[in-house]
């Protein structure tokens, strides 16, 4: 067995470049970035007026006036305007241009208009340029806006649709097989019999490959050792990723192993020094990366979200990942020499300090306990007493 830092070594060691693609931008939503998004212009293009009143020359203020005749309107959408007596005031529209000979925006809320005068309402100070958004503040032309590795938000989508980027380079996306093993399993839309259960793991998977937006392939394989070789062998040349659920451990149909041995899959690690999750199989082809998780349902949920999505992220090249910790609400006692990922609820103090209660379920089988917590709080395998108060690290799920 290996320690989880080394196991999560070993995956450093081992990542896939999937390549590039370019795609429409109304299909880039979470997708990763793989090139630089500049201004094709500057930012904003003009000096843009940020609130509906009039456009004054500031120097017409300071020199005394509360009162201006209302030249014209300078609406959104519309060529400049320019400002042909100092005296004058041209009402402007959000968005619009700025006015030539015109510099400072008081807003409709700061006048009283009539007989097509504007006038100051008294006690209402005016500085000079406010209310302007002024040409390539934000950033000039040439200047790198978002740089690449990072997931598709709103916020950078906006952005690429900003500077005209109707199409987008991203990361492609591999092409995952989810397999899971067992007689025992059936689909979920069946009802089971006694000695039976659903396939609850290829839904759990296939939704957290979704936060890549990765649509998998799934399929089951009885525990019928030549068939599990026969489709193995097959999924190995087709597929960039393998993930298997189930048929890892010591069991007499825990056939996982020795197939991949014998179709000349290379072993990087079998089985980790923690709980839940021990007998993880990690291995590799030339083409193909594979990851076999126990089959007890928190084992396998545990092993997705502490290994492949760290994994993933790293072949992504996703720079938006982020660590956090929990602070224990009361006191922890484990005895094995083995690191302890503990379900926890969290919540957080009058000192912006997260909290992590423990809520321990009924071993690696008891997949409901999941929907009572929010994370894992990682406990390491060199001590047995985990103290209220002590500070680790969180791997959340929600």
């Amino acid at each position: 067995m290996i320690t989880v830092q080394k196991a999560l070594d070993i995956l450093r060691e081992n990542l896939q470049d999937f390549g590039t693609e370019k795609i429409p931008l109304s299909k880039a939503s979470e997708r990763i970035l793989a090139e630089s998004l500049s201004a094709d212009r500057d930012l904003p293009p003009y000096d843009r007026i940020t609130m509906d009143g009039i456009c004054i020359a500031y120097d017409s203020y300071k020199k005394g006036s509360r009162s201006w005749n209302i030249q014209e309107i300078a609406a959104a959408g519309f060529s400049k305007k320019n400002l042909h007596n100092s005296t004058d005031c041209i009402e402007c529209m959000t968005g619009a241009i700025m006015p030539s000979n015109a510099d400072t925006v008081i807003r409709y809320e700061d006048l009283i208009i009539e007989n097509n005068i504007a006038s100051l309402i008294p006690d209402v100070i005016v500085k000079d340029q406010q209310n302007v958004h002024f040409k390539g503040i934000d950033r000039k032309l040439g200047e790198i806006i978002v740089h690449p590795n990072v997931a598709m938000s709103p916020a950078e989508l906006g952005v690429a649709a900003t500077i005209g980027k109707h199409e987008i380079l991203v990361k492609r996306l591999p092409e995952i097989m989810i397999i899971s093993t067992g007689d025992e399993l059936v689909d979920i839309d069946q009802k089971p019999l006694d000695h039976q259960i659903r396939k609850s793991n290829i839904s759990r998977i296939q939704s957290s490959l979704l936060s890549f937006g990765i649509a998998a392939k799934t399929d089951h394989l009885l525990d019928d050792q030549e068939a599990i070789k026969v489709k193995i062998d097959n999924y190995l040349k087709a597929f960039d990723i393998i993930i298997l659920s189930g048929g890892v451990s010591k069991g007499k149909y825990d056939f996982i192993p020795s197939v991949m041995e014998s179709l000349g899959v290379k072993k990087l690690f079998h089985k980790i020094k923690q709980r839940p999750g021990k007998p993880f199989w990690f291995g590799k082809t030339d083409e193909c990366t594979i990851f076999a998780f126990p089959g007890n349902p928190v084992s396998s949920f545990l092993c997705m979200q502490k290994y492949f999505m760290y994994w993933m992220a790293l072949c992504l090249q996703n720079k938006s990942e982020f660590n956090s910790f929990g602070m224990l609400t009361e006191d922890v006692f484990f005895q094995p020499e083995l690191e302890y990922f503990l379900e926890v609820k969290l919540s957080m103090n009058e000192q912006a300090q997260i909290l992590a209660t423990p809520f321990k379920g009924n071993g690696s089988g008891d997949l409901a306990n999941l929907v009572k917590a929010d994370a894992f709080i990682q406990l390491p395998i060199n001590k047995s007493h985990f103290k209220k108060g002590e500070v680790y690290p969180l791997l959340q799920y929600r």
